[in-house]
């Protein structure tokens, strides 16, 4: 006899009784979850998270007695539970978000606008959220570390010029990212990245990059034009689209309608990417839920460029990657900590060979890998 899925068990945790309630409302009308308790606090919540053995928790970050970074640093990757953030869309809220992303946060929901149609969007993207860090079973941090990111050795000094590579990614991009671009040089090729993410949020995010990072990150600007040591995020209320006038390419800023979903789109920039510079630019699909980037890193790699996506297995959430390897626009599957290493070799090797001579170092590649897996 066939046994359903497990539900899957939410304790809720925030000072705002109103909060509370509107979070447990909208979590049980989803067949898969259960909400299984409330917190007032953080002293609270990691004594319910020790009793009542939850799946997922949603964290309020300003609460009373200890806060949402507390409990992260005390419980995070410790636990087998995974963390959700609840955060205003303040600037100051991005700021403590990233914060409690690096502490080993899955992702983050904001607090919700008024409107029906706010209020609808909320609940959507609540529950896919708490479905999505359920799989990840508290492994954020262990995931992360495992990809020798950060740790893996810095590409060498770079000689390459007039290539482009775009990034397209979602869900546990800000962890991933921050593990990613410390091993580009400071004389690396323009990164454009389209990051879903609130407008509030991606000015920060750019910052913080930037810290981190040897090349300079910044959010885009409407008119820029690429120089070489440059990161451009894609404003969050904006798509980024990439234009060639003459020899230059320049960056423009689209706030027309949502694409596949979001507003920025991975599909808009690869698309412009196929337009403007496709046999001279690398598209990577990473990390994120949906398919976003897919249909767009098709185009650019049947109009030339290079292009590789993030394996499952460093993948905080493996949607989009894995839409775009099903449809075959990708080139290379790669761990997180080996994708620099691959997008270098790929400028270093210049124009992509025709499809044929592709699909052959692909079965290469495949050949090379099961050579290499244990045998039972």
């Amino acid at each position: 006899m066939a046994t359903s899925n497990p539900l899957i068990r939410v304790l809720i945790v925030d000072d705002s009784a109103l909060l509370r309630n509107l979070l447990t409302r909208v979590l049980s009308t989803h067949p898969q979850i259960e909400v299984v308790g409330t917190a007032v606090d953080g002293i609270d919540a990691l004594q319910k998270i020790a009793a009542l053995r939850p799946n997922v928790v949603t964290l309020d970050i300003e609460m009373p007695r200890l806060n949402g970074i507390g409990v992260l640093e005390r419980a995070a990757g410790k636990v087998p539970v995974s963390f959700l953030l609840v955060s205003t869309l303040t600037q100051a809220g991005a700021q403590v978000t990233l914060e409690g992303l690096r502490k080993g946060a899955f992702d983050y929901i904001t607090k919700p606008q008024s409107g029906a149609h706010a209020a609808k969007d909320f609940q959507r993207d609540v529950q896919r959220k708490v479905l999505a860090a359920a799989r990840t079973n508290g492994r954020v941090r262990r995931i992360l570390q495992s990809s020798e990111g950060s740790s893996a050795p810095k590409l060498p000094p770079n000689h390459v010029h007039g290539w482009v590579v775009g990034i397209g990614i979602s869900c546990g991009g800000p962890q991933t990212l921050a593990e990613m671009l410390p091993a580009f040089p400071s004389d690396f090729v323009p990164i454009l990245i389209t990051q879903h993410m609130p407008a509030q949020f991606t000015g920060p995010f750019a910052q913080h990059l930037d810290q981190v990072s040897a090349m300079i990150v910044r959010e885009a600007v409407h008119g820029d034009t690429l120089e070489q040591g440059t990161v451009y995020i894609a404003p969050g209320s904006h798509h980024l689209r990439l234009v060639r006038q003459g020899l230059k390419l320049r960056i423009a800023l689209d706030p027309g309608p949502l694409v596949s979903g979001h507003r920025p789109s991975a599909d808009v920039m690869f698309e412009s990417m196929a337009g403007a510079c496709a046999i001279r630019s690398v598209g990577v699909v990473m990390t994120g839920m949906g398919r976003d980037g897919a249909r767009g890193l098709h185009r650019l790699h049947a109009a030339g460029a290079w292009t590789i996506a993030q394996d499952r297995e460093t993948s905080l959430v493996y949607g989009m990657p894995k839409v775009a390897a099903e449809l075959g626009a990708v080139d290379r599957v790669r761990p997180l900590g080996m994708i620099p290493g691959t997008i270098a070799a790929m400028l270093q090797r210049g124009q992509r060979p025709k499809d044929a001579a592709v699909q052959n170092e692909r079965r290469r590649d495949s050949a090379a890998s099961e050579a290499t897996k244990p045998r039972l």
